[in-house]
């Protein structure tokens, strides 16, 4: 049987990296319980982020691929100031959701519900959902209103 060694702190973080795009700040957050010496983590970070492993920017689009197709815009910016992504960063990419908000919403309401409520109790329920996807009220009322007119 093979005896293991246990994985460095690059290691660990390699292997988060591996498997999705991770923020500095998630991996000291996932990391710091690894960290035997004070300063080590940050150091291993600080060699992966000059070598191009972490990348903010590949972060921010990652979450847009990944989220933007099922969520709101007000659901992907807490996702993305979860991960500890610069203010800036996080700006930008709610600048550029909004642009499509409308169309993603409809495109999220039509697979889920794919026609007009039939009352009031079906309208909540169609509202509802688009908000705990986290679509803003103005682009609910478009969507579940019918009103799909393109420059919304």
């Amino acid at each position: 049987m093979a005896i293991t060694t246990p994985l460095s702190l690059k290691g660990r973080a390699l292997r988060l990296l591996s498997a999705r795009e991770h923020s500095r700040a998630e991996l000291e957050r996932k990391l710091a319980q690894h960290e035997e010496e004070p300063g080590t983590l940050a150091q291993a970070l600080d060699e992966l982020q000059t070598k191009g492993f972490i990348n903010e920017q590949r972060v921010v689009e990652s979450v847009l691929n990944r989220r933007s197709a099922k969520l709101g815009t007000a659901r992907i910016r807490q996702e993305l100031q979860g991960k500890g992504l610069a203010p800036d960063a996080v700006l930008d990419a709610v600048a550029q959701l909004r642009a499509t908000e409308v169309e993603r919403a409809r495109e999220v309401w039509r697979k889920k519900f794919g026609e007009p409520p039939t009352d009031v109790a079906e309208r909540g329920k169609q509202v509802r959902f688009l908000a705990s996807r986290g679509f803003g009220g103005d682009t609910i009322h478009k969507v579940v209103s019918g009103c799909f007119d393109e420059e919304a």
